[in-house]
Order: C-alpha cells, then sequence, then structure tokens
C-alpha cells in the first residue's frame, strides 16, 4: 500500500516517510510501492504454491462454454477485421490453444469439408473438382470442424 501523507506514514509505522516534507515519499518507500505495483515484491498473503486447487462442480462445464464462446467472438471480430495484422494475431492466437484457419487451396474439393461458393472454368482435366481459392477461411477446434471455408472450385468447361 502506498503512503502519501504524514499521519497515513506515521500509522503505518513508516519513519522515514513520517519524516519527509509533506508531498515527498522517501526513497525507501517509493521502492516499496514500486515494487508492490509492479508485482515483484512478496505478497504477504500469498497462497501455498504447493496446495492443490480443487474445482467445484460446473467448473468444466462453464470452462468449456466459455472457450467456445470466446472462440465465436475471435471468428466473428476475423470476419470483420480490416487491418491484416489484427487477423493474424487472432489466427496466432487461436492457433495457440488448438483453433487452427482451414484454407484448401489445391485441395480436392470435398463437401463434407468445404462448401463451395463458386467455380472457376478450366480446361484442364486435372484442376476438375480441385480448389482454386478459398474465399472465406474454415476453422477447425482441434479436428472438429467449426466452419467450413467457402471455395471456388475448378470444373471443366463444358465443350
Amino acid at each position: 500500500m502506498a503512503w502519501f501523507g504524514r499521519e497515513e506514514a506515521e500509522e503505518a509505522g513508516d519513519a522515514d516517510a513520517a519524516e519527509a516534507p509533506t508531498g515527498e515519499i522517501s526513497a525507501e518507500s517509493l521502492a516499496r510501492i514500486i515494487a508492490e505495483a509492479d508485482g515483484t515484491a512478496a505478497a504477504a498473503d500469498a497462497s501455498d504454491p504447493d496446495v492443490d486447487l480443487v474445482a467445484a462442480p460446473g467448473d468444466l462445464e462453464r470452462a468449456l462454454s466459455d472457450r467456445q464462446a470466446l472462440i465465436q467472438l475471435c471468428l466473428y471480430a476475423l470476419d470483420r477485421a480490416r487491418s491484416s495484422g489484427v487477423v493474424e494475431r487472432l489466427e496466432h492466437g487461436l492457433a495457440a490453444i488448438g483453433v487452427t484457419a482451414l484454407r484448401a487451396e489445391g485441395e480436392r474439393f470435398d463437401p463434407a469439408r468445404h462448401e463451395a461458393g463458386g467455380a472457376v472454368p478450366t480446361d484442364d482435366p486435372e484442376l476438375d473438382g480441385v480448389v482454386a481459392e478459398t474465399e472465406v477461411v474454415g476453422f477447425a477446434d482441434q479436428e472438429r470442424l467449426l466452419r467450413a471455408p467457402i471455395v471456388t472450385v475448378y470444373a471443366k468447361r463444358a465443350q
């Protein structure tokens, strides 16, 4: 706790601060205030690091529900982000918790994993059914598909 007045310093037993002119803080008191503010000082009521935390009933379900809500909020923000830096940061943060972006360029179109958004004609029979472009990035949480990527697929030109 920081002491700014002579009376408070005397009550706390801080002789240096009590001797300092009103409005001034002794170097020792200032060092203590900084240490307390930046977390480097030992807290008197710090918990024992060997204590096991016991979860209350429903905590896991609540945590999983909160995680899903935060993931959905991030996906909402990603869809509206105008800055590539913001998109990159959100995708990186999601990847850190196991939610990966799905871009399907070059993959064979699979209706179970992709949503067709359009087609591009091609004369190359090997490109027929291959994803040409990802229009909207998809996402998966571990192996569970959250949102299929919307893709443009090469389609053999009708002759």
